[in-house]
């Protein structure tokens, strides 16, 4: 069974934000055969059509090749405003400009976590449908809204305290694992079609 390479993008940059405490719950159950790495992406700057005249910032360029490398990628993002928060909206744009974008047929699960009831429904939907556009493949089911989520994570070391929680994101990532092997079938992506 081949490796799955999985880039993870956190929606918040709070050092504690409940997402990053979803993305290492997500690293935690995630099947055997799956690596998940977080990318820090705090030196993208603001979209700005003259500066990417002069060609891509470095810390773009870098997340547009890592992204493009790996196999899948995972977002977890909070609902900012009842939609996607401007930071990671920012992010997409940078990295959806170009045609060699590297969302394109990318395979992306989407996870979120929030204080509120709801567990960052709304944020999905949106980000769902700017997926769409840069026509990345997302996971549809199982959905993951971890709501009330901070008593869902140990407030000291961040770690999943929920068991329903820690099943359903069981679930998601092993649903990904299928989800990302089956687009690579349908894209004839197989190790001989890489060399």
């Amino acid at each position: 069974m081949k490796n799955i390479d999985v880039v993870a993008l956190c929606g918040s940059l709070r050092s504690a934000s409940l997402n990053r405490r979803a993305i290492r719950l997500a690293q935690e159950v995630m099947p055997a055969h799956m690596a998940i790495e977080e990318l820090d992406w705090r030196a993208v700057p603001i979209l700005d059509a003259d500066e990417l005249a002069h060609g891509y910032p470095a810390p773009v360029a870098a997340l547009r090749a890592r992204i493009r490398a790996a196999d899948a990628v995972l977002i977890a993002t909070p609902e900012y405003n009842f939609s996607i928060p401007g930071g990671l909206k920012n992010l997409i744009d940078w990295l959806s400009r170009g045609e060699d974008q590297p969302f394109n047929g990318k395979p992306v699960a989407i996870l979120s976590a929030s204080p509120g009831p709801l567990g960052g429904a709304r944020v999905q939907y949106d980000l769902r449908k700017v997926l769409l556009f840069v026509n990345a493949m997302p996971l549809v089911k199982p959905e993951v809204f971890i709501g009330g989520a901070a008593a869902k994570f140990d407030a000291e070391t961040g770690a999943c305290t929920d068991a329903t929680t820690r099943d359903f994101v069981t679930q998601q990532m092993a649903a990904f694992a299928r989800w990302t092997e089956a687009v690579q079938r349908m894209q004839g992506d197989t190790p001989a079609a890489r060399s």
